[in-house]
């Protein structure tokens, strides 16, 4: 099968074309023909060293999200069969090897793709989608009326998670660049902020929940403390809590809570219900051919992508 693979990190011309061998599905594992697979932060971060690296064996397959269609079953499957469609984030933080036309990955750790998209905009979901719906729902656990701050409100993320604390009947207000706005408030944004132009705690009023998309960039994160009620709650999701955060948060009576996010198929199929009911849409700046992967990363390491890109592997 194709695959890029690195042998080293670094730089994006480390992403490697090869032909390597398919692997094989163990018993409660499914083999997925790979449609499409989603790039996220974590990929490019990881590739250069950072974010998951610590956790991988090298040579590595990098990527998480996978959209496609089941091949095989192994020994003990029930929930799935060959030719379903399926979306996932196998295996994460291990190393799950999207950037592929085969996976493998336990049965559970995929869902029904949505019925009502293609394995494009699909692979462009799990990662995000779970990031926001693990830190609104699980986490946060956000209630009809109230105010929800979303940082990086444009990104894969954040445009994600602007969808998902509507739906829940909160209150929305999501920073982005200007001319990201406009979308944001069709997307459901109550409010936006230009944080070029203005500081967010200035503007932002008291909300309830902080989804901190950016960490301590711009000291965002200990600065989201500002704009958070007492007994209000700061996600931060970059880097975790930092000490500067967990002390001003402590001073001000504000909770906070890390996330890393995981597997999760119950919320893929609430996610992919939002989607075919018209409540959640997912944003594809940009889909690439796998063999021009390192493109994609460049792209995505500028920090300019609306929504998200992706990886069409039946190119």
């Amino acid at each position: 099968m194709r695959a890029i693979t690195i042998s080293g990190f670094g730089g994006p011309e480390v992403l490697t074309a090869q032909r390597i061998g398919r692997p094989e599905p163990l018993p409660t594992e499914v083999l997925v023909r790979v449609h499409a697979a989603g790039i996220n932060p974590v990929d490019w971060k990881t590739r250069a060293g950072q974010g998951m690296a610590g956790l991988q064996t090298l040579p590595l397959i990098l990527g998480w999200d996978v959209s496609g269609v089941v091949e095989e079953v192994g020994f003990g499957v029930t929930t799935l069969a060959p030719g379903d469609e399926v979306y996932g984030m196998p295996w994460f933080p291990r190393a799950a090897g999207a950037y592929a036309e085969f996976v493998t990955a336990p049965s559970r750790q995929f869902a029904r793709k949505p019925a009502s998209i293609g394995h494009t905009e699909a692979a462009a979901l799990p990662l995000a989608a779970l990031t926001a719906w693990q830190a609104l729902v699980d986490t946060a656990d956000v209630q009809p009326g109230q105010r929800v701050l979303v940082h990086a409100g444009a990104g894969g993320v954040g445009h994600l998670a602007v969808q998902i604390a509507k739906h829940l009947g909160a209150q929305v207000i999501a920073t982005a660049q200007e001319p990201r706005h406009a979308w944001l408030k069709e997307l459901g944004a109550d409010e936006a902020i230009d944080y070029t132009q203005r500081r967010f705690e200035e503007v932002a009023g008291e909300v309830d929940v902080v989804l901190d998309l950016i960490g301590g960039h711009d000291a965002t994160n200990v600065r989201s403390v500002a704009v958070t009620r007492r007994g209000g709650l700061v996600v931060s999701i970059p880097s975790g809590v930092s000490d500067e955060l967990a002390a001003a948060a402590a001073k001000a009576g504000v909770r906070t809570s890390p996330l890393l996010v995981e597997p999760d198929s119950a919320a893929l199929t609430a996610i992919a219900g939002l989607v075919d009911s018209g409540a959640l849409h997912v944003e594809v700046e940009r889909a690439f051919a796998l063999e021009d992967v390192a493109e994609a990363h460049r792209l995505g390491e500028k920090g300019r992508t609306r929504g998200k890109l992706v990886l069409d592997v039946t190119r």
